[in-house]
């Protein structure tokens, strides 16, 4: 999908710079799961008036313990596409996530990195709680 083919009511935005991801690695809010690692950190304060605040943000990123780039690149588009379907809808709002690419996670069932993705967003507490059905 396309930028400008994104809904407009698009809630994930993406982690780019370097800045970023160590901020939320200095945080040290994380949990490994078989399939990934989730590092997990509040978003800072916006610095100026013109930056429109994303609700989520998420970071990717794939070592070179993974495997060679074949892999490391299948690794993100599979982290990629776990983020697609579940974090909108699964994560608290205000939240930086960096989701780090396992050497399992190439070749792992992605019904399973579905449950670790899920395991790990409740272990840092950024799963966003469901309504009581009562």
């Amino acid at each position: 999908m396309r930028k400008d083919e994104r809904p407009q009511g698009s809630s994930v935005g993406r982690l780019k710079r370097r800045a970023d991801f160590l901020r939320v690695a200095a945080v040290r809010r994380k949990w490994a799961a078989p399939g990934l690692i989730l590092q997990v950190a509040a978003q800072p304060e916006p610095a100026t008036e013109t930056l429109r605040p994303e609700a989520i943000r998420v970071g990717f990123t794939a070592s070179r313990k993974v495997g060679n780039a074949v892999k490391r690149n299948r690794a993100r588009r599979r982290l990629k596409a776990l983020v697609r379907e579940m974090i909108a809808s699964g994560a608290n709002p205000g939240l930086d996530l960096v989701l780090i690419a396992r050497p399992a996670t190439v070749d792992r069932p992605f019904d399973e990195l579905r449950r670790d993705l899920q395991q790990s967003l409740q272990r840092t507490k950024a799963a966003r709680k469901r309504p009581d059905p009562h």
